[in-house]
C-alpha cells in the first residue's frame, strides 16, 4: 500500500511540474485540432505552449516536432520566427454529406479529384462496399449537417500520410431526413431512440408532434431542425408503424429505413380495380394466336405473380418450337399513367423474408396479368425453332394470347425430371434436355458459373421462424432461367445488333462490365491461401473460364461459400444502362431485361420500346429521359437487395434468440480488426465473436494473411477456419448476434 501511494504521489508531482504526459499522435492531433478552431489566427509559440499545457522541457520539444512535421506537411507555415499559421483553405467542393454515429462523418463530392494537388481517399464503406472518393469530416467541423445534404465543404491543406479532411463550410439543401426508432414518452417531452448507423443522437419531439404515439411504439420521424446549441435534432413523427418487436412492424420499419414503401396508395390500387380482366375478340384478332400449344409455369410453391410461361411443340420437320411468354403488363399500363408513375417511384418489388412489396397494385399483379393456370391471358412472346442439338433456326417476338394448362411448382417439375413421370412429363423433359445444351454452350462461351445458396425461413402465421433451410438450384430451375435467358438476348440482339453503318436504337440494357484487374488481384492473393491460383491473363473468357475451373474445384469444401463470396465482389455490379458494354458474367454482347415487367420497371420499358420499334412507329427514343430511368432503376434494385438481406438477418437474430447458450460449428466468414464473423454450418446464421472476448491474448490484424493473430502466443484464427461457437448473445432491436469462443480440448 505504502508503495502504491508513493507511486501516485509521484505522479501527481510529475503532472504538476510538467504536464499530463501525451504521446506524440494525440499531441499532434491536439495541435491540428487548435489551428482548425483559429484558422487565420497567428499563433506565438509560446501561446501555444501555454494552451496546451506544455510545461515541462521534454514535452515542449515534442510540441515543436510536431510543428516541424506539420510545417513540412505544408498544413501550417511558420509566418515569422516562431509564430505560426494554418495555411489557407484554398479548394471548396459540392457534394453529399455522409453521418456516422461512430464520429466518422464523410463527404463525397461532386466531382472527385478534379482540383490538381488534392489526394481524396479511397474508401470502402462498409454499408455498401463500394467504393467512394470521400472526404473525412470530424464532428466537429460538420456544422450540424444531417446524412445526405448537399452542402460546401472547404478542404484542410493535405498532410502526408493522411487522410483529406474538410469542413462544412455551408449546408446548400437539407435531404429528406426520416428515422426510424422507438418512442419513449414522458410527461413533458419524448424522444426518439434510434439504432440508426447515421445518427449517434436520439431525436427529440414535441408532444404535439407525437400524432398519438406511445412509449414502446415503432415510429418513423422527420428531422425538421437542429440548432445550434442544441444537443439533439427535433423532429416530428410521420407514421407510427406499431409495436416494437411485433413482426408487421419490424418487416415495415426495414422498409421505413431504406424509404421503401411499406403500403400501397388507395388512389392507385382504385385505378387497378377499374381495369376489366375480360379480353375482347377485337384484342384476340390483332394478336398471335396461341392458346393451342401445350404451355405451362414453373415457378416457386409461394409463387403469385407468375410473369412466364413456357410451351412446346413438336413440328413436322421434327424441330421444337418453344415459346417464352411473358405478361404483357404494357397492355394494361399505359406510360404516365397513375399506375405508371408509381410503378416507375418503386422500378421494381421487393422480397422480404415473409412478405412481397409489389411494383404493381395486387389486381394486376396477381390477376389480371399474371399468366394463371385454367386462364388466357396476353402476352408478349418470344417464339424459337430450336433443333435437337438446340442451335436457333429462327425467332419471332409477338404478341400474343395464351392459355395455361399447368402450374408446376418447382419441386413438382424437378420431380418429373428426375422420375421421368408425370403430367407434361414429354414437354418438360424435351425442354430440360434443350436447356442442359444451351447451359453448356454458355459456358463454353464464357459464362461465369455462379451459383449461391439461398438462406430460407419456415416462419409461423406470426412471422416467427421456425427453421432455416437452404434453397438450392436444380434442375428445373435452371431449365427455366435458361429459357429467359435466351429470350432476354434475343430482343436485345433484334434492337442493339446492327451493322456498324447504322445507330442502334435507345434499349435499357442490363450490363455487366469486366473486373477490375485489381479487384481480379485481390482475389489472387485471397484463394492463394487455401491453395488455389487464378489465371488472370489472356483473353476475357481465359478469365471467365479460370474462375468457372476455381469454383468448380472449391465446390463441398469447407471454404467453399466464403470463396465464391469474394469471387463475387471481385466482379463489376450488374446495372441497367442504355449504354451497352455487353454482360460479361453472361459472356453475351447483347442483353437485356424482358422477361419480368410485372416485378421489374425496365422490362415493362423494354416491352413498350420494343412495341414501338417493331411497328415502325417512330425514331429512336431520347436517351437521356431513358438513361436516367435505368440509373433509377439500379439504384432502387440495390436498396431493394438490402432491405432483403436485412430482413434475412432480422430472422437469423430472432431464430437464434432461444439458442443462447447452444453450441454450434461454424467456419470463420471474416475478420476484422473488432472481431471474428462465424458463419454456422447447419443453419447459415452469422455472428461475431467480438475481439474483447479473445482474452487469452492481444490480437492483431493481418490483413494480407487474412487472420488475427496473438502478439504473445501467436495464436492465429483464418479466414475460412472451422470453430466451435456458443451462441452469447442475440439482440433483435439493433439486429445482432454475438458468438463465444467454446474451447476444445
Amino acid at each position: 500500500m505504502k508503495k502504491s501511494s508513493t507511486n501516485s504521489n509521484n505522479s501527481k508531482k510529475r503532472e504538476k511540474k510538467g504536464g499530463k504526459r501525451i504521446n506524440k499522435q494525440d499531441l499532434s492531433t491536439k495541435v491540428v485540432q487548435m489551428f482548425n478552431e483559429h484558422p487565420n489566427e497567428q499563433l506565438a509559440l509560446k501561446l501555444i505552449f501555454r494552451n496546451l499545457r506544455m510545461t515541462s522541457h521534454p514535452m515542449k520539444m515534442l510540441c515543436k516536432d510536431v510543428l516541424d512535421e506539420l510545417c513540412l506537411d505544408e498544413y501550417i507555415t511558420e509566418v515569422s520566427k516562431n509564430v505560426f499559421q494554418r495555411l489557407e483553405r484554398h479548394v471548396e467542393m459540392t457534394g453529399v454529406f455522409h453521418r456516422k454515429r461512430n464520429g466518422k462523418n464523410f463527404f463525397v463530392p461532386d466531382e472527385p479529384n478534379i482540383e490538381k494537388g488534392i489526394n481524396v481517399n479511397t474508401v470502402i464503406t462498409a454499408d455498401d462496399d463500394e467504393e467512394n472518393d470521400t472526404i473525412f469530416i470530424a464532428e466537429r467541423n460538420a456544422a450540424r449537417a444531417m446524412e445526405g445534404d448537399k452542402v460546401r465543404v472547404a478542404l484542410y491543406a493535405k498532410r502526408h500520410h493522411k487522410d483529406t479532411e474538410g469542413e462544412v463550410i455551408e449546408i446548400l439543401e437539407r435531404a429528406e431526413n426520416t428515422y426510424i426508432g422507438t418512442l419513449e414518452v414522458t410527461k413533458n417531452f419524448a424522444f426518439l431512440v434510434t439504432e440508426d448507423r447515421t445518427l449517434a443522437n436520439d431525436i427529440f419531439i414535441p408532444k404535439n408532434k407525437l400524432k398519438k404515439g406511445v412509449s414502446g411504439d415503432k415510429a418513423i420521424v422527420r428531422v425538421t431542425e437542429w440548432p445550434e446549441r442544441a444537443k439533439n435534432p427535433t423532429g416530428e413523427v410521420i407514421d407510427i408503424l406499431g409495436k416494437a418487436g411485433e413482426n408487421n412492424t419490424e418487416m415495415h420499419a426495414i422498409l421505413a429505413e431504406f424509404g421503401l414503401p411499406y403500403q400501397y396508395p388507395a388512389n392507385v390500387e382504385a385505378a387497378a380495380d377499374k381495369i376489366p380482366a375480360e379480353i375482347t375478340p377485337e384484342e384476340i384478332a390483332k394478336r398471335e394466336d396461341y392458346r393451342e400449344p401445350v404451355t405451362f409455369t414453373i415457378d416457386p410453391k409461394d409463387a403469385k405473380d407468375f410473369d412466364d410461361a413456357l410451351s412446346l411443340k413438336i413440328l413436322d420437320n421434327g424441330n421444337y418450337e418453344v415459346g417464352v411468354h411473358i405478361a404483357d403488363v404494357s397492355h394494361y399500363v399505359p406510360e404516365g399513367g397513375i399506375i405508371d408513375k408509381e410503378a416507375v417511384k418503386r422500378a421494381t418489388s421487393i422480397y422480404l423474408v415473409d412478405r412481397t412489396i409489389p411494383m404493381l397494385p395486387e389486381r394486376l399483379c396477381n390477376f389480371i396479368c399474371s399468366l394463371r393456370e385454367g386462364e388466357e391471358k396476353l402476352a408478349y412472346s418470344v417464339i424459337f425453332e430450336l433443333d435437337k442439338q438446340a442451335q436457333i433456326i429462327n425467332s419471332r417476338i409477338k404478341h400474343t394470347v395464351i392459355y395455361s394448362d399447368r402450374r408446376f411448382t418447382y419441386e413438382e417439375a424437378q420431380e418429373i425430371i428426375e422420375t421421368g413421370e408425370g403430367e407434361y412429363k414429354e414437354e418438360i423433359l424435351a425442354m430440360n434436355n434443350l436447356a442442359q445444351i444451351l447451359r453448356k454452350k454458355r459456358y463454353k462461351a464464357g459464362a461465369i458459373n455462379f451459383e449461391r445458396s439461398e438462406v430460407r425461413f419456415n416462419i409461423d402465421k406470426d412471422g416467427k421462424p421456425l427453421g432455416v433451410y437452404i434453397k438450392t438450384s436444380k434442375e428445373a430451375n435452371k431449365l427455366v432461367e435458361e429459357f429467359m435467358l435466351l429470350a432476354n438476348r434475343t430482343v436485345a440482339s433484334r434492337i442493339g445488333d446492327v451493322p456498324k453503318s447504322k445507330k442502334a436504337k435507345v434499349l435499357p440494357y442490363r450490363i455487366h462490365d469486366t473486373p477490375d484487374p485489381d479487384k481480379i488481384e485481390n482475389l489472387q492473393q485471397f484463394i492463394a491461401r487455401f491453395g488455389y491460383k487464378l489465371n488472370s491473363h489472356g483473353s476475357k473468357t481465359d478469365l471467365s473460364k479460370s474462375i468457372n475451373g476455381l469454383l468448380d474445384t472449391v465446390q463441398g469444401k469447407k471454404e467453399e461459400n466464403l470463396i465464391e463470396t469474394v469471387a463475387i465482389r471481385s466482379m463489376a455490379k450488374a446495372v441497367y444502362s442504355t449504354h451497352n458494354v455487353g454482360h460479361y458474367g453472361l459472356g453475351f454482347k447483347f442483353y437485356t431485361h424482358f422477361t419480368s415487367p410485372i416485378r421489374r420497371y425496365p422490362d415493362l420499358m423494354v416491352h413498350r420500346l420494343l412495341t414501338r420499334y417493331l411497328d415502325k412507329k417512330g425514331r429512336s427514343v431520347t436517351q437521356n429521359k431513358y438513361e436516367d430511368l435505368c440509373k433509377h432503376s439500379s439504384s432502387m434494385e440495390q436498396l431493394a437487395a438490402k432491405a432483403e438481406r436485412t430482413s434475412i438477418k432480422y430472422k437469423q437474430v430472432e431464430f437464434l434468440q432461444d439458442k443462447v447458450g447452444e453450441v454450434f460449428e461454424g467456419v470463420i466468414s471474416g475478420v476484422t480488426e473488432w472481431g471474428l464473423y462465424v458463419e454456422l454450418n447447419e443453419n447459415k446464421c452469422e455472428g461475431m465473436i467480438p475481439c474483447r472476448d479473445l482474452d487469452d491474448d492481444y490480437y492483431e490484424l493481418d490483413q494480407r494473411n487474412y487472420c488475427l493473430r496473438g502478439r504473445r502466443k501467436h495464436r492465429v484464427y483464418s479466414l475460412g477456419d472451422p470453430i466451435t461457437i456458443r451462441v452469447a448473445k442475440a439482440n433483435l432491436e439493433k439486429k445482432i448476434i454475438d458468438f463465444a469462443l467454446e474451447e476444445q480440448e
